[in-house]
């Protein structure tokens, strides 16, 4: 009754945590209740519960038991009443688990128990199992499966084996299978993989390197055991050959395109003159064929380079020329490393001349910045040239804004050519290039112009003149009610159209060069320097009147003249779109100065809240801009770089350049070089007088007999040579002659003797003798080295000492080297008291400096890749002009021809054929000249004698050309050559009145007037 009562009362209250002590407390045997099966006890009683009472709908208190399969006994769970005999209202509780079904459910529990756990079961735990009431049972089943499976062992395992094989083949059919299907998947997985093994090592490597780098050879005083191991990085590869000999073609390429460009555009710039004066006058037409003839022979190549030179000029092999080639290299070495000798000479000349020198020969001598050194270079000489003349020239703060200073000009006329011309490019072109396009985009800021405007409109509308006035001031028209509302619009769209070009400048601050920016930069200290009561103000606004006004606005202005947009051939922008662009300037220009719309502007006033705004975001700009690294940090140069990089320095320059400079040096020498010991002087001494053309050609280039001998040689003068650069005192036979040239060629002493012979400082392996084993392996570098050294590029190639020393044994070397410490240690390079320790962080500096020189190198190629394009794309836009005028000359021709001329005119540049009927002489008095208003007047003779004085103008043979002679008293006096061409641009650049025969004032526009209608009918 108690095991009734307890297991169901605990499952109806689902207590399941009380069903282990409930069951051995009623359970006769304790040894059938397992603790671990507390659980499953529990589960399989409530389902059976469950089972039983799913079928039960009424039920009472009463329990039936059945003791002893015999005898019946009641008990009310309710009342806790018992009874043997059936009670009179006996509702039982069918729906309770009885004894015999509670006691199988554990007994089943148990047994299944005791199965699972048998075969793996300690001995212990075996007679825990046997004590149960099934125990003995189960005992005797296990030893007899046991014994079995021991009988047995051999065929079970031959049918664990193949169920085994079986599973095996069916995993891995079915992973081949999934191989098949994902073969790309799995190729693809498969290099990823790899790459990210390589990818790992490499890191790891990279990081041990740079951490050793670091440590050890980035560190104050690194050891020689590191700058040992990494002492072959200073060696040149085939890699470091190619690409120096690449980046050298390329620059040449650049330079010659550079120069080839500039020399296409002067003369697409005269020949649009020559066109222009040709509509004036036809008979110029046979100059302009001439020119474009000119044209024509440049188109596709550059600058003419001639072979004689090599042969027979100054690079011939001769020991004199020789000796003048190497001073001119010397030279133009001085003068590139040392910005001052041409800073005061630029100072010395003329600013109109001064101009064309900076021009040409200052911007060749460093190969238009076409790397990183000759662009480090150019800027010191900007930098010490601007300096020089702020200190020298600046005598008010303004000066700089309302003058023309020349460095400022040089600066921004570099930045604007063809390295920095992709800036202005990619900072203005989409916006400019969107105001273009913009149609219906309409700035007009001026009221008289929108007044009449307004005024053509209406009457055009209507068919009627206006009775409105047409000439009004702009008080006048600001009364209109129509003319402030058209104001008003435009002011509000230039305020739009403004703000998208200011957001370009700005948000593009990356993109400004860092060599203009850095000039800005030098600028500003400059002028803070001298006048330190400046304010801030005053100086942002110099900042950007360099650049903004100097720089950007002629861009915006005229984006079609600094190539900003791209034009076609004849293609132009028209007035409105030209305006529109110069209104938006205009705005920029006085809100980068802080001007506001006053006195005739003042119509504009209401946008001087703008330009305040404006203002401020400009000054942020313009201060941001002069936050720059130092030209040293930014290109990572010194004074050894030039012995770290492998190819000498190189410069493309032609034969007149150099007459020019090797002049302008000899006339301002005094002043440029007042020391008389001074290194320019002693170059200037060895070269003697400037040669002439033909020097540099050698004898037999031109012709003596040729009646054109002149203009051939000045053709020939513009004939380009390379100069290799080098210092006079780079590595001299014997001793060095400095210091700084001492200590390189020392250190590649020690370079070559570390690497053989071991040790753990300088000065130990320099007093440890060298075994013959080393000496051999030296011998063996050194052999290499001159095979090398045999491949390399003429311009690559060592000095004479250095290529002697290498030649020397370790012994001789480790000498030499001693000999050039202790003169070292004299001059304070280097100290023994710290084992030399100085020129070791030198060699471990060149290393470092190798690798960034190796970086720089190809970035180096790539850019000038890039600038090479961008100058084949402008040499096209050339070339495509070049056809447009030549479509407009055959037109012109064509067009002649259909017309009786009095004269004909042939394309060989020979005049007229013979035979044919020249032009009859054409005679007056100076009288009648004077009527006609031709000629103004004769020097030293009264009015009344001019009837006294015979003109005779008589057409020659040389089309455009006339013979004037004069005659007085009919006794001939003189007789001077007119060129109608030379008439024509008098007459083009505003010259009304020149003299003839040194006294006669003529009126050029009248006298062209003459020869027009006398010999042309026109």
């Amino acid at each position: 009754v108690t095991l009734v009562i307890n297991v169901n009362q605990c499952l109806e209250e689902q207590k399941s945590s009380d069903i282990l002590s409930v069951l051995k407390s009623s359970i006769n045997n304790t040894n059938d209740i397992i603790p671990e099966c507390a659980d499953r006890y529990y589960d399989a009683l409530a389902k059976a519960k469950e089972r039983k009472s799913e079928s039960v709908c009424t039920e009472g208190p009463w329990l039936k038991l059945k003791l002893q399969d015999k005898y019946e006994y009641y008990y009310n769970i309710d009342s806790k009443e018992s009874s043997w005999a059936l009670p009179e209202t006996c509702l039982p509780r069918e729906s309770w688990l009885m004894p015999k079904e509670i006691e199988d459910i554990i007994e089943d529990v148990t047994v299944n128990h005791i199965r699972e756990n048998m075969w793996s079961a300690s001995e212990d735990l075996l007679l825990r199992f046997e004590a149960t009431s099934s125990g003995s049972l189960l005992r005797k089943e296990y030893e007899a499966r046991k014994s079995y499976l021991h009988d047995q062992e051999e065929h079970v395992v031959k049918i664990q084996a193949f169920w085994k094989g079986h599973k095996q083949r069916t995993q891995y059919m079915c992973r081949r299978q999934t191989f098949i299907d994902n073969i790309a998947s799995i190729v693809k997985i498969q290099s990823w993989f790899r790459m990210l093994a390589a990818r790992k090592n490499y890191l790891a490597r990279l990081q041990y390197f740079r951490d050793h780098v670091r440590h050890t050879i980035g560190s104050e005083n690194p050891p020689l055991t590191v700058i040992r191991k990494f002492v072959h990085l200073l060696d040149q590869s085939n890699l470091d050959f190619q690409e120096e000999l690449e980046v050298a073609r390329l620059r040449e390429e650049v330079v010659t395109k550079i120069r080839g460009n500039q020399q296409r555009e002067r003369d697409l710039n005269l020949m649009d003159i020559k066109i222009g004066l040709l509509v004036k006058n036809r008979i110029t037409l046979e100059d302009v064929i001439s020119h474009r003839t000119k044209l024509n022979k440049k188109k596709g190549g550059e600058m003419q380079v001639l072979n004689s030179i090599d042969n027979q000029g100054i690079k011939s092999l001769s020991k004199e020329r020789r000796k003048t080639l190497e001073t001119y290299q010397q030279l133009f070495y001085l003068l590139q490393t040392n910005p001052l000798y041409l800073a005061k000479l630029i100072f010395q000349m003329p600013q109109n001349k001064s101009t064309k020198f900076m021009d040409t020969v200052i911007f060749t001598l460093y190969n238009y910045a076409s790397n990183q050194r000759e662009e480090y270079l150019l800027l010191k000489l900007f930098k010490t040239a601007l300096e020089e003349e702020v200190k020298s020239k600046v005598d008010q703060v303004q000066d700089i804004v309302t003058g023309n200073p020349t460095v400022i000009k040089m600066v921004v006329s570099f930045n604007r050519g063809a390295r920095g011309q992709n800036t202005l490019r990619q900072l203005l072109a989409a916006v400019v290039k969107e105001i273009i396009d913009d149609k219906s985009l309409v700035i007009n800021t001026n009221p008289v112009e929108v007044y009449k405007s307004w005024v053509n409109q209406l009457e055009t509308q209507t068919g009627e003149a206006s009775k409105l006035p047409y000439d009004v001031t702009t008080e006048q028209a600001l009364t209109y009610p129509e003319v402030k509302n058209k104001l008003e619009a435009s002011i509000e769209n230039l305020r739009k159209v403004t703000d998208k070009v200011l957001n370009s400048i700005i948000s593009s601050l990356d993109l400004l060069p860092y060599g203009l920016r850095y000039i800005a930069k030098v600028l500003k200290n400059s002028i803070h320097e001298k006048f330190p009561d400046a304010t801030e103000d005053e100086l942002l606004k110099i900042v950007g009147n360099l650049l903004y006004y100097r720089y950007m606005n002629p861009a915006i202005v005229a984006p079609d003249g600094f190539d900003i947009i791209d034009m076609t051939a004849g293609g132009q922008i028209n007035p409105d779109q030209r305006r529109n662009l110069g209104s938006v300037a205009k705005v920029l220009q006085h809100a980068a100065s802080n001007k506001l719309f006053e006195g005739e502007n003042e119509h504009l006033s209401s946008m001087n809240d703008y330009l305040s705004e404006t203002y401020e975001e400009f000054r942020k700009y313009f201060k941001e801009a002069c936050n720059v690294p130092e030209a040293e940090e930014k290109f990572n140069m010194d004074k050894y770089t030039d012995v770290v990089t492998v190819s000498k320095p190189v410069i493309y320059i032609s034969i007149e350049e150099i007459i020019s400079t090797h002049s302008l040096l000899l006339e301002h020498q005094d002043a440029i070089a007042p020391e008389k010991h001074d290194l320019l002087n002693e170059l200037l001494e060895l070269l003697g007088e400037v040669p002439n053309v033909e020097s540099f050609l050698g004898e037999g280039a031109v012709d003596p007999s040729d009646p054109n001998k002149e203009n051939t040689l000045s053709q020939l003068s513009k004939t380009e040579i390379s100069l290799y650069l080098t210092s006079k005192y780079d590595l001299a036979d014997g001793e060095a002659i400095d210091g700084q040239s001492l200590m390189i060629k020392t250190k590649t002493l020690i370079i070559d003797v570390i690497r053989n012979q071991p040790g753990n400082t300088l000065t130990e392996i320099l007093e440890t003798p060298a075994t013959t084993q080393q000496e051999i392996d030296h011998a063996k570098d050194m052999v290499s080295r001159a095979i090398i050294d045999s491949r390399t590029p003429e311009g690559m190639k060592h000095s004479q000492s250095m290529v002697e020393d290498a030649q020397l044994p370790l012994e001789q070397k480790k000498r030499k080297i001693q000999r050039n410490l202790r003169t070292l240690e004299q001059t304070g390079h280097v100290s023994s008291k710290n084992k030399y320790q100085d020129i070791l962080n030198e060699i471990a500096k060149d290393i470092r400096n190798q690798r960034i020189y190796r970086k720089l190198r190809k970035a180096e190629l790539a850019k000038l890749q890039q600038t090479l394009n961008a100058l084949n794309e402008k040499a096209a836009f050339y070339e495509e002009q070049v056809n447009y005028y030549d479509t407009y000359i055959k037109t012109c021709l064509d067009n002649l021809k259909r017309k009786n001329s009095r004269r004909s005119i042939k394309l060989d540049g020979k005049g007229e054929p013979k035979g044919a009927k020249r032009a009859k002489p054409v005679r007056y008095t100076a009288a009648k000249l004077h009527e006609k208003g031709v000629l103004l007047g004769i020097d030293d003779l009264q009015t009344n004698q001019f009837k006294n004085v015979i003109f005779d103008i008589i057409s020659t043979e040389d089309v455009g050309i006339f013979d004037v002679r004069s005659k007085f008293l009919g006794v001939e006096m003189e007789k001077v050559q007119l060129n109608i061409q030379d008439l024509l641009q008098m007459q083009y650049e505003g010259v009304s009145v020149m003299k003839m025969f040194d006294k006669v004032k003529v009126n050029v526009n009248l006298l062209i007037y003459l020869l027009n209608k006398k010999f042309y009918g026109k």
